[in-house]
């Protein structure tokens, strides 16, 4: 479904020489600093299976979330191939790549980015608005979309009347509304109490599962990508280190970093398919 090839993304003002020099065997850091340069992404290479979950994690400053916005072009690959179904989106033109986003790919962020001044409803038909879809039509599925999420009749609320457990509900009923094949997931659960986080991880994966849906989900906690991924990307100052089963990671690591970032993480138990959704969520 998704395929990343050789893909780097580096920041400053001189983009090709930070490249030349970042892509060296061993890149000279006194040369990065002079060129105040930042290497986001170094030489990704990971290919996604159709209805995969994979969890893309690793400390702050990893690379996480910048590889996930490589793959909608919310930023630009400095240099490799990303392909969804065989076509290469860095070459798309701009009309292109706004249907790829409107109608094959949906986005949850961690703030929830949603519109303060628009109702439930209307936040949650905002992608089909774009993509010029009729009202009575939008707002159906809107309300279809928040039922699943476990909001069935709060369309007419304003977004500040919401929890952000509801909040986070409302990103991911936006995100569903297109449709769309591919799930990215910048950390939607982080900020969120435990159980309400635990709640809608669970409703997630129900959803994810239902709906055939391939997911990245960007986390820096270890137990939730060992509970909700089929796979599990660990990745370090840019580069990916591991990927693998979580089993896989704990054990066999690939090095010591990988050992002690999974040292202490519970490998994942079954959990039930249907999770009873919390009013205060």
């Amino acid at each position: 479904m998704i395929e990343i090839e050789d893909v780097w993304k580096v920041f400053g003002t001189d983009e090709q020489a930070i490249l030349d020099e970042a892509r060296r065997a061993e890149p000279d850091q006194a040369v990065l600093a002079r060129l105040r340069a930042v290497v986001g992404v170094a030489g990704a290479r990971l290919s996604i299976q159709r209805g995969e979950l994979v969890c893309i994690m690793g400390l702050s400053g990893s690379g996480k979330s910048t590889l996930i916005r490589l793959v909608n072009r919310l930023l630009e690959p400095s240099a490799g191939r990303i392909l969804i179904e065989g076509e290469d989106v860095t070459q798309l033109g701009h009309k292109a790549l706004r249907a790829l986003r409107s109608r094959k790919i949906g986005m949850v962020f961690q703030s929830h980015a949603l519109i303060e001044h628009l109702s439930v409803r209307d936040n949650v038909a905002l992608p089909l608005e774009i993509r010029g879809d009729p009202r009575n039509g939008r707002e159906d599925r809107a309300d279809e979309m928040l039922a699943r999420v476990g909001l069935e009749g709060l369309g007419d609320r304003p977004i500040k009347a919401l929890s952000g457990g509801m909040q986070q509900r409302v990103g991911l009923a936006r995100a569903l509304a297109a449709d769309p094949d591919i799930l990215l997931m910048d950390e939607p659960f982080s900020a969120l109490d435990p159980l309400i986080r635990e709640d809608l991880q669970a409703q997630f994966m129900a959803l994810s599962r239902e709906l055939h849906k391939t997911t990245l989900f960007v986390t820096h906690d270890v137990d939730e990508a060992f509970r909700i991924a089929d796979r599990v990307v660990l990745m370090r100052s840019g580069r990916i280190i591991q990927v693998g089963a979580p089993h896989d990671l704990v054990e066999n690591p690939a090095d010591d970093y990988v050992a002690r970032f999974v040292r202490n993480a519970r490998l994942p138990q079954p959990i039930a398919a249907q999770t009873p959704i919390r009013a205060s969520a």
